[in-house]
C-alpha cells in the first residue's frame, strides 16, 4: 500500500512538472455539530520512508491514527497547515463552500512555494485557491500526501470535539464527534441545540422549526 501511495505522488510530480506535492483533505462534512477541518500536508522526500504505515484515515483505528498524528506533526520533514470553518460559517455558506474555505486556510503557508502543486481529495477543485490544483477522487486511498492530510485533519477535529464536550456537557461530543447518532439526537431533543450545532442541517433545522420539542 505504501509503495503505491508514494508512486502515485511521484507520478504526479512528473506529470505536473512540480517540485512538491501538497495533499489537501478534510474531516467533518457530515456531522450535525462542530467545524469542518482541513489539512494541507507536504512530506519531503527525505522523510517519506518514515511513514510507510500511513493509510487512508478511515481505514485506521483510533490508536493508530493518534500515533501517526503525533509523528506527522512532530516537524521531522513534514510541513502542514490546518484550517477550520466554524458551524456558523457552514450555516452561512453551505457545507461545500465552508469546506473550500477551510481548505484555503489550511493551504496558506504553501501559496508562495515555487512549483508546488496541490492534490485535492474529492471530485472538485477548491474555489478561490491560488495555486495549481488537481482533484483526485478517493485521493486518501491513492496519495501519501492526501492520506497524511486526512489523518491530521481527522485527529485535529476529534481533539477539538473532545474540548467541546467539556464546554457543552450532555451532548456526548467526545464520543460521537458531532455525528447524528441516536445518543446525539436524544440529547438534542432534551437540551436543544448549542452554539456549535449546524442549524441548517436537517435534524437540527427540524428541531428549531418545531418549537414544541425544544426544552
Amino acid at each position: 500500500m505504501f509503495s503505491s501511495l508514494c508512486d502515485f505522488d511521484k507520478k504526479q510530480v512528473l506529470a505536473r512538472g512540480a517540485n512538491f506535492i501538497v495533499g489537501i483533505d478534510e474531516a467533518g462534512r457530515g456531522p450535525l455539530a462542530g467545524p469542518v477541518v482541513a489539512c494541507a500536508c507536504l512530506i519531503t522526500p527525505a522523510a517519506v520512508q518514515d511513514f510507510t504505515d500511513v493509510n487512508d484515515s478511515k481505514k485506521l483505528g483510533e490508536a493508530k491514527r493518534e500515533e501517526l498524528f503525533k509523528r506527522l506533526t512532530a516537524g521531522r520533514g513534514v510541513i502542514y497547515g490546518v484550517g477550520f470553518a466554524t458551524s456558523a460559517e457552514i450555516d452561512q455558506l453551505n457545507i461545500l463552500q465552508a469546506t473550500f474555505l477551510a481548505m484555503r486556510r489550511a493551504a496558506q503557508k504553501f501559496l508562495h512555494i515555487p512549483d508546488c502543486c496541490a492534490l485535492i481529495d474529492g471530485p472538485y477543485a477548491v474555489q478561490g485557491l491560488s495555486m495549481r490544483q488537481f482533484p483526485v477522487v478517493d485521493g486518501d486511498a491513492k496519495s501519501l500526501a492526501i492520506a497524511s492530510a486526512s489523518i491530521i485533519a481527522k485527529v485535529t477535529r476529534d481533539h477539538y470535539m473532545t474540548v467541546l464536550d467539556q464546554l457543552y456537557p450532555g451532548y456526548g461530543f467526545a464520543g460521537h464527534k458531532g455525528y447524528g447518532t441516536a445518543k446525539h439526537l436524544a440529547a438534542l431533543r432534551k437540551l436543544g441545540p448549542c452554539p456549535e450545532h449546524r442549524n441548517t442541517f436537517g435534524p437540527v433545522r427540524r428541531l428549531l422549526t418545531d418549537t414544541s420539542t425544544l426544552p
